[in-house]
């Protein structure tokens, strides 16, 4: 019993799409060092970040629970359904917030100091579909601080590269975010949900979501060149940049059936090519920059 109840959980907070945001919490680790970072550091890490986005999914689901029960495309989820209670779900909250709470503290001085922000950060994006159409880069910024965090983690202090890369991180999570939205504009609008689709309609939140999209390489080049990387990492971004070309190409106004293999397969990923061509730069530096 307690073992599938732990099974519909880890299906509940889609627990296998950490993959979006730890291999740029890994990116950050990496860039710190220049190098392969210590083991220690990476463990605490890896942990942290199951944590944070355990805690933050479970809150979401807990906030959300009664506008997914009159959504047809979530009415699904274990909480609308009743095969978790929302007291079962509140002890993973807990439990996920002292697991970053105790990486934090294991990690630099400066992330324990910043656990509050990560918290505040972290629970706010559910809160804010129902008040602002902004909410897409809330999500972004929770996401964006898998690389601002780690770095923060192994240094014990801010620095410009990592910010770059968080808030590339960030539009690059709002782009997909708001194309995942398209399909539930018509719920959204009838429920007073705010989403950039239901406020512009889905033919300007996909140029919005374009833009998005243009901005984050570009915001990826920049902590490029103020870390003198090299040709692995363009080639790396070179190829992310295709793949969020090919992931607009599968999505048009009138057609989003094809939007969940954008939103999934693809942006997986892309996170994964970062992780892998930065590591070769690290490892292996030409300073192109």
């Amino acid at each position: 019993m307690v073992f599938k109840k732990v099974r519909i959980f880890l299906e509940m907070i889609k627990f296998e799409h950490t993959i979006f945001a730890l291999p740029f919490a890994y990116v950050g680790a990496f860039l710190t060092e220049k190098g392969m970072p210590e083991w220690r550091g990476l463990l605490w890490i890896t942990l942290a970040m199951v944590g944070a986005r355990t805690a933050a999914m479970s809150l979401n689901r807990i906030i959300d629970r009664h506008i997914d029960a009159r959504n047809p495309r979530t009415a699904g989820r274990a909480l609308p359904k009743g095969l978790l209670s929302v007291a079962e779900v509140w002890i993973y909250v807990f439990l996920s917030f002292t697991l970053l709470l105790y990486a934090a503290h294991q990690l630099s001085p400066l992330a324990f100091r910043l656990f509050p922000v990560a918290v505040l950060v972290l629970s706010t994006y559910s809160f804010m579909k129902r008040f602002s159409w902004t909410c897409h880069l809330f999500l972004g910024a929770a996401l964006g601080l898998a690389p601002l965090g780690s770095w923060i983690a192994l240094t014990n202090k801010f620095d410009l590269a990592p910010v770059l890369i968080a808030f590339g991180v960030m539009f690059w999570v709002a782009g997909f975010d708001i194309i995942y939205a398209c399909d539930d504009y018509d719920f959204d609008r009838r429920e007073g949900v705010y989403s950039i689709p239901a406020r512009f309609g889905i033919k300007n939140a996909l140029l919005i979501s374009t833009a998005f999209h243009v901005v984050a390489p570009l915001l990826f080049l920049a902590s490029g060149l103020v870390l003198h990387l090299g040709i692995f990492y363009l080639v790396g971004l070179g190829i992310a940049i295709i793949i969020l070309f090919r992931q607009h190409t599968l999505v048009r106004p009138d057609d989003l059936s094809r939007a969940g293999v954008a939103f999934f397969n693809m942006n997986g990923v892309l996170s994964i090519v970062i992780f892998i061509f930065t590591i070769l730069d690290v490892l292996y530096p030409s300073h192109l920059f």
